[in-house]
Order: structure tokens, then sequence, then C-alpha cells
């Protein structure tokens, strides 16, 4: 499983609560690790990180998170697990694309979708599916582009576009899988109104082994239109939030020496992009 690349989600102090409840609904799923501020989830060896920031963000649809499997029951059993106090976006039916599928928010605000048929071409638990609305409507086949030229290990495995006569703009995505550096996302075009855009509530996060890479992904990211924010954090020209991380500042600031923690985690306040040499000084 590469987990080199991985959702994060913003909570209102309450991830870890959050945690514990998909420990109860998802099969293999543990709390790796819990900091207080943050709370790392795997769910059959796939990454999740809940980052508790406060009421600044919240998540949305924009991202939800796509689990597939060929077990009709399962589907059902996990609609009515996280459906629990949440509230129902496409009721679990049969559709002309599955035989038992639907879209709920749960009572943390995170988007599923639940998908009877086949997984395709990964091994991920889940995968995250942006969906291209409002001012990014349409941009979905050019999004898939960029992140699969920048990333290495990239690949586009399917486009599905809406046809004429459609529920949808003629040539707009209906459904398209990709891989950035081995890691599994979807993404779909909408032309309905939405109240809300990507934003920091749902970010993806890139592990890096050293300063170029970091610089890399950091300059590729923000190029043409995107948004440099702080503590590594980013907007890509589609309004995607990204967090550009160094292995060294984990290292750093998950050191046995609470001196070494505090003084890392205060440098890295300080920083838009992260300087290793800067956090090791």
């Amino acid at each position: 499983m590469n987990n080199s690349v991985y959702p994060c989600i913003w909570f209102n102090n309450n991830g870890k609560e959050a945690a514990a409840f998909y420990c109860t609904v998802f099969p293999g799923a543990t709390v790796t690790e819990d900091t207080g501020l943050v709370q790392m989830l795997s769910i059959n060896g796939q990454n999740m990180m809940f980052l508790n920031g406060g009421d600044q963000f919240a998540p949305n649809a924009s991202i939800s998170f796509l689990i597939a499997n060929e077990d009709e029951k399962e589907t059902e059993r996990l609609y009515n697990a996280l459906a629990e106090g949440g509230i129902a976006l496409m009721p679990l039916d049969s559709y002309p694309f599955s035989k038992k599928y639907g879209w709920v928010r749960d009572k943390f605000g995170i988007t599923w979708q639940l998908y009877t048929g086949q997984k395709g071409n990964t091994d991920q638990y889940f995968t995250p599916t942006l969906m291209f609305i409002n001012r990014q409507n349409g941009r979905a086949k050019e999004a898939i582009t960029f992140y699969t030229t920048l990333f290495p290990d990239s690949q586009t495995e399917g486009i599905l576009e809406y046809p004429e006569g459609g529920e949808d703009t003629p040539g707009n995505v209906q459904h398209a899988q990709f891989r950035i550096n081995g890691y599994t996302l979807a993404c779909m075009d909408s032309s309905l109104n939405h109240n809300f855009n990507f934003d920091e509530g749902i970010s993806l996060v890139v592990l890096t082994a050293n300063q170029d890479e970091t610089d890399y992904y950091w300059n590729g990211l923000t190029k043409s239109g995107g948004e440099e924010s702080m503590c590594g954090w980013l907007k890509d020209k589609y309004g995607l939030s990204w967090q550009i991380v160094p292995k060294k500042l984990l290292s750093l600031i998950n050191n046995n020496n609470p001196q070494i923690s505090k003084y890392a985690m205060e440098a890295m306040m300080k920083m838009k992009k992260i300087i290793i040499a800067d956090l090791e000084k």
C-alpha cells in the first residue's frame, strides 16, 4: 500500500471521536497514532489523517471517499452504519451503474460513496473522489493531465464522459480514475450549483524524502495560479489543498526529546514551504 500520499481531514476537535467511530465501521481499521492534535487512522493499511484544527474549516462533498466491493450486503451495511446521524445524498438503491449504490454524508460531515461492483485496478480500500464544481466545473480532464504529468508513477485509468442528452453537460466527466505516485484518485464534473468548493477541510498530504522533492511538488502545484499558504500548505490552480511534508519534519516533531519537538514545531509555524535545513538548524 502506497502511503506517501493520503488525505487529511480537518475536524473541530472531535477527530478522536471520529476515528473511534470509523474503527467500528470499517474492517481492519486501527488508530496508529494519537497526539491529540493529530490522529492517524489506518483502514486496511491505507492512511487517513485527522487534524483537530478547530472550527475554521470543515469537510464538504467536493471530496468524497468511494468504497467499492462486490458484496451487496456489505455495501448495505456500510451505508446504514455511515447514514446513522447523517444525511443521504443519494439513497441506497439500484442505479444503471451499480446494482446497489448510495452516497451519504455521515455525522462528522464526511461524504462516502458506497458502490457495489468491481474495484478496478487498485488495492486501496477507499478512493478519494474530487468533484469539479462551480468555477472549476468542466476542468476534471484538464486536472487529470496536470496531476499525472507532475507526479511520477502516474497514469489515467479511464474516463467516462456524459453523452449528448445525458444528465450533465456533454463531454463533462461523469467518472474518471487515475493514479499519482501510485495512489489512486477519482474525479467528476458537476454543473449543478453547490454552496461549497475545494478548501482546507480536506487536503491531500504528500510525504517527501528530501528538499529537492519538497521543492519539486511545491513549485509544480503552485504554478499557473496556485497559492502558497503556511506550514507546508498550498492550493493548486483548481483550489485543491495540499500539504507538502518532508519526512524529516515528522521525525523532528515526533522526536522523543520534547525540546527538539518544540523547536521544530516553532520553526515550522513560521514557514510557508518547509525548509529542511532551517528545521535542522
